[in-house]
């Protein structure tokens, strides 16, 4: 499984930035992203910023992944997941239209 580490940038130097987040700073590459400003929001995985996320969407992530490392160590998940409480599953965009237009297989 592939996990996403929320991050906000700190400093800019062509394309590497440094970054902070739950596990520290990190010298991260930028290259996948564009150009950012210091206090921008980037989701990263392996030492890259994978794409622009809002400040709200790295709390969220934040708040998750604090619950799974949480339940890792014998622990609950508290509040972890309470934005998905009450909340139906729901398709990506793309594939809620091909299944709206009959194009689905099941």
């Amino acid at each position: 499984m592939c996990v996403g580490i929320p991050m906000k940038i700190l400093s800019v130097d062509g394309i590497a930035g440094r970054a902070t987040g739950d596990e520290g700073e990190a010298l991260i590459d930028l290259s996948l992203v564009g150009d950012v400003a210091p206090g921008t929001w980037v989701l990263t995985h392996l030492g890259h910023a994978r794409e622009v996320i809002t400040e709200q969407e790295a709390e969220l992530i934040a708040r998750a992944l604090r619950g799974l490392r949480s339940i890792m160590q014998g622990a609950g998940a508290g509040d972890a997941f309470a934005d998905l409480d009450n909340r139906s599953p729901s398709l990506p965009p793309h594939l809620e239209a091909a299944r709206l237009a009959g194009k689905t297989t099941a």
